[in-house]
C-alpha cells in the first residue's frame, strides 16, 4: 500500500490521461491501437500511459458489463440487514459473500449495519435469497426495498467530477 501512495504522489493525471480513461470506461476491451487513432497519438504511448495508470494504482484492472434482464436476472432489490452485535459483522459479511445472488455489500452507518444489492431472477427467487441472509448466524432481522427501475448507473460523470478536480 506504501508503494502505491508514493507513486500516486508523484503521478499527475493529464488531459490526455483523462482522454485515455474516458474511452477505457466506455470500452475496456477497446484496443490501444483504436485509442491511439482516435487521440493521434502513437500505440505505443497509450501502452506506456495505461501501464503507468496501473503502476500508480488508478486502474485496477477492467470489468464486463453485463446485460442482467437478458440474462434472466432482472429483479434488483436492496436488503438492509440487522445484526444482534456489530462485533458480528465480519463473519456475517464472510457468510454474506457465499451467497452469489448478493453483488454489492457495505457496512453502513445509520439505520442498518450492512447494505445488500441483490439479483434475482423473480419476487420467489428473490425471496429465497432473502431467507438465506435471515438465516446467518448474527442477523436479528432484514428490511427490502425493490428497485423499480435502475435509473443511473453511469461511473462516467463522477470520474468527469473527479478529472476536474485534479
Amino acid at each position: 500500500m506504501q508503494k502505491k501512495i508514493n507513486i500516486m504522489s508523484k503521478f499527475k493525471l493529464d488531459d490526455t490521461d483523462h482522454k485515455i480513461l474516458d474511452l477505457l470506461i466506455d470500452n475496456t476491451r477497446i484496443p490501444f491501437t483504436d485509442i491511439a487513432k482516435k487521440l493521434e497519438i502513437s500505440a505505443g504511448t497509450i501502452h506506456v500511459r495505461v501501464k503507468k495508470m496501473e503502476e500508480a494504482g488508478i486502474i485496477t484492472g477492467s470489468s464486463l458489463q453485463v446485460d442482467y434482464q437478458k440474462l434472466g436476472y432482472s429483479f434488483i432489490a436492496y436488503v438492509g440487514v440487522f445484526i444482534f452485535k456489530t462485533s458480528q459483522t465480519q463473519f456475517v459479511l464472510e457468510r454474506i459473500s457465499e451467497i452469489p445472488f448478493v453483488t454489492v455489500a457495505s457496512v453502513t452507518t445509520g439505520k442498518f449495519n450492512i447494505f445488500c444489492k441483490i439479483r434475482a431472477k423473480n419476487t420467489s427467487h428473490a425471496k429465497d435469497i432473502i431467507y438465506q441472509i435471515d438465516d446467518i448466524e448474527g442477523v436479528s432481522r432484514t428490511e427490502t426495498m425493490i428497485s423499480m427501475e435502475e435509473s443511473i448507473n453511469d461511473k462516467k460523470r463522477l470520474l468527469h467530477s473527479i478529472f476536474k478536480e485534479i
